[in-house]
């Protein structure tokens, strides 16, 4: 995946993985990446990734060149407060607590 390798040579050191590919869908239909800013070079990752800050149109550049989304984790999903790591965990359908796959890079 061209996202992930330019966030780990931007420095990213651990992913957190979430979309149909973390379900019991036999053919999953796209994946979401909430990626861990704290050791990020952004003007790296801005120069390299642009896209990684794309998020118009229902993020549909980052689609277009990724086939999925990336969201840094310390970024802010839900206002007031709700940050897209904590996001990542909730269930869209009950709101309840839900698992996600971390990779480290």
């Amino acid at each position: 995946m061209d996202g992930i390798a330019a966030l780990k040579a931007a420095g990213c050191q651990e992913i957190y993985l979430d979309g149909s590919f973390c379900t019991d869908k036999e053919v999953p239909g796209d994946f979401d990446v909430c990626w861990d800013d704290s050791a990020v070079d952004l003007n790296l990752l801005i120069q390299t990734a642009p896209l990684m800050f794309e998020f118009g149109q229902a993020r549909a550049a980052q689609k277009a060149r990724y086939l999925g989304e990336f969201f840094p984790c310390s970024w802010i999903a839900a206002p007031p407060s709700t940050l897209y790591l904590d996001f990542f965990q909730l269930d869209k359908n009950t709101g309840g607590a839900k698992g996600i796959v971390g990779l480290q890079l």
